[in-house]
């Protein structure tokens, strides 16, 4: 007996209330997006340590989610083979990632953390947690959890997100955000 999976039934319109609340919460992440793109613009583009600040995010995905392949990391950055290998290659001279030889395939290697990449990562990480707390500071501890919480819930729900089930178009051309 085989099982066929059947798609999701479409999910009914939203309303104009919704969609209002929708809007607004669009204009908010792509006010928060800009302010943290303005935030790395002014602290220097390469980090004491001589390394691209966008170098970090792979340091970050492999600390996080173990060795991966250059292919992966590119997938998961949303970036070029290219410009991950160009940034992982920075990464293996400064001594923070080394590749390894890929256990399912020995042609190929994996990245990953050095003792050194973690140590950095938890320097950057701790600076990180300072500068929010001392943002936050202000804020009462049950809004500090409501933010934490809100922003997990959503984020799961990015994670998870189909569009193509929901019936929406994928695949735009249609470049840049239109706050």
């Amino acid at each position: 007996m085989s099982s066929v999976i059947e798609p999701a039934a479409p999910a009914r319109e939203p309303t104009e209330a919704e969609l209002a609340t929708a809007d607004e919460l669009g204009r908010q992440m792509v006010r928060f997006l800009r302010l943290g793109a303005r935030m790395k613009a002014q602290v220097a583009k390469q980090g004491p340590d001589g390394i691209e600040r966008a170098a970090y995010a792979i340091l970050f995905c492999l600390v996080q989610e173990g060795p991966q392949r250059t292919s992966r990391l590119a997938d998961t950055l949303h970036s070029d083979i290219s410009t991950i290998s160009r940034q992982s290659s920075l990464l293996v001279q400064h001594g923070l990632v080394e590749r390894q030889a890929d256990p399912e395939d020995g042609r190929a290697c994996l990245l990953a953390p050095t003792d050194e990449g973690r140590r950095v990562f938890e320097e950057n990480r701790r600076l990180r947690s300072h500068w929010l707390a001392r943002l936050l500071a202000e804020w009462p501890e049950e809004d500090r959890a409501t933010l934490n919480a809100l922003f997990d819930r959503l984020n799961t729900e990015i994670e998870n997100f189909d569009p193509r089930l929901a019936g929406l178009p994928v695949g735009s051309t249609t470049k840049g955000d239109h706050a």
